[in-house]
This record gives structure tokens, C-alpha cells and sequence, in this order.
């Protein structure tokens, strides 16, 4: 039968406390995960420390796939920065540049007008409607750096669930098995 059976024979040899073992391991992996994530999101003053490029509306500077480091401080947004902004019906933040920036008055406060590099035009048509201009509370960051391609296993899995499903099948069968 060869690798299956051997899984199958291995699975079936599981001791409770060797599986208990491996149960409180996994779950040791992912709360260290949701920890660094909730620290990036202290550090970086952002709710999304992270986000991955899915469109081809940055390019030449972002290519689809690229994951972006973000942001937040109490600085004001300034004309040429590239920020990530979500706006009342879309569920996927936006990653473009400010290509204009309105102060008001003597607040600070400042509202931005964004575009993708690649577009014709501004994305006014992207956000609700009647508004002209982002305001703070739609920025969720800017970027402050970038690691270029690594973003496809984010869009793969996305775009094709069976893939995860079957990448986290793998793993759970990786994990049963182990010897340790």
C-alpha cells in the first residue's frame, strides 16, 4: 500500500496522550501566531500591519503578489505616499497612492484623494458615493516597505480554496503522524 497504508497504520497507533500532545502543540503555534500579529498591530499603530497587492493597479512600483508593511502615525498623509484605505462597501482594502491632499483649516486634519499608479483616473468612483475624499478614520496605513512576490500563496489560496483545503489537510496529517 505504501505511503497511505503506512499513514493509515500510523494514525491507528496514536496513543491519547501522544495526541493530546500534538492538539496542544498546534494550539501553542497558533496563539504565538495571533500574539505577533496583535504586537505588529500595537508597534505599528495599524489594525492591518500587513497586506498583500492583488490587483495590478500599482504597477510598475507593486506587483500583484507583493505584500506591504504598514503604518499608522499621527502624521498627516502627505501627496505621493502610498496608503491602504477601506471605504463603507467594499470589503478589501485598497492599495493606492494620495495624488492630492487638502488640509483643513487649522486641525491638521487633512482628506486625500488616491489613484492606482496604472489607472487613468482618480479613484473618486471607487469610494461611496457623493464623496470626494478620504478622510483619516478610511486609512488604515501607509506603506513603509514591501517583500515583493510573496503575496501569491495569500492570492492562490484565495482564488482556488480547494488548494487550501487540501494544504491544510497535509498538515494536519503531518502534525497526527509526527513521531515527536
Amino acid at each position: 500500500m505504501g505511503w497511505i497504508g503506512e499513514t493509515v497504520d500510523s494514525i491507528k497507533s496514536i496513543k491519547i496522550r501522544q495526541l493530546l500532545t500534538q492538539a496542544v502543540t498546534l494550539g501553542m503555534i497558533v496563539t504565538s501566531a495571533l500574539i505577533i500579529w496583535k504586537a505588529l498591530m500595537c508597534v505599528t499603530g495599524t489594525e492591518s500591519p500587513v497586506v498583500v497587492v492583488l490587483s495590478g493597479s500599482m504597477e510598475p512600483g507593486f506587483q500583484r503578489g507583493d505584500i506591504l508593511f504598514l503604518t499608522m502615525t499621527k502624521e498627516p498623509i502627505r501627496t505621493g505616499e502610498i496608503v491602504v484605505f477601506s471605504v463603507n462597501g467594499r470589503d478589501i482594502p485598497i492599495v493606492h497612492r494620495a495624488i492630492k491632499v487638502h488640509e483643513r483649516g487649522n486641525t491638521g486634519e487633512v482628506d486625500v484623494l488616491t489613484k492606482g499608479d496604472n489607472n487613468e483616473v482618480d479613484d473618486i468612483g471607487l469610494y461611496e458615493e457623493g464623496q470626494i475624499w478620504l478622510h483619516r478614520h478610511h486609512i488604515m496605513g501607509r506603506a513603509v516597505g514591501f517583500l515583493p512576490y510573496v503575496g501569491w500563496v495569500t492570492i492562490i489560496m484565495t482564488e482556488k480554496p480547494i488548494i487550501k483545503y487540501i494544504l491544510i489537510g497535509v498538515l494536519g496529517l503531518l502534525v497526527i503522524t509526527s513521531k515527536d
